[in-house]
């Protein structure tokens, strides 16, 4: 498990700080089994799915699971170039792996550098260092640790 970090919350103005981190499992769970018990935590926790990106008590994302793109590479890539304004009223109805916007989040791409820096993107073909060395310097130092 990466340390905890300390990031301006998504999108801005959408609430206090958050603190992210990012942990590596294996086992023998496929991807819906996988989040299905990812979402029960945050319903034992007090997560209330409301509004999209909402203020919330938590939130646990599934952001990759080895080389696997689901459901399909055209559905990733639908929910990958979705425009910006988009983004934050869609959702989609299916698990979209990996995260579709994995490669754009600072938040996301320094907790998982600290344990899992080589994991390749299948569909980008870059590592996580390099798809965090690609993002803005600024908002990566930026983020601290708790």
């Amino acid at each position: 498990m990466s340390r905890m970090w300390r990031t301006a919350a998504f999108p801005a103005g959408a609430g206090p700080d958050f603190a992210n981190a990012c942990a590596l499992a294996e086992g023998p769970l496929t991807p819906r089994e996988a989040l299905d018990i990812l979402h029960r935590i945050e319903a034992d926790m007090g997560r209330q799915r409301t509004t999209r990106w909402a203020q919330r008590v938590i939130d646990i994302d599934l952001l990759a699971m080895g080389d696997a793109v689901l459901p399909d590479l055209a559905t990733w890539s639908h929910w990958h170039d979705l425009p910006p304004e988009d983004q934050q009223r869609l959702a989609p109805e299916q698990l979209i792996l990996p995260h579709p916007r994995l490669a754009d989040r600072t938040f996301v791409l320094v907790p998982m550098a600290e344990i899992a820096g080589d994991w390749r993107h299948p569909v980008l073909d870059r590592t996580v260092s390099q798809m965090l060395a690609a993002l803005d310097e600024a908002q990566t130092r930026a983020i601290m640790t708790i």
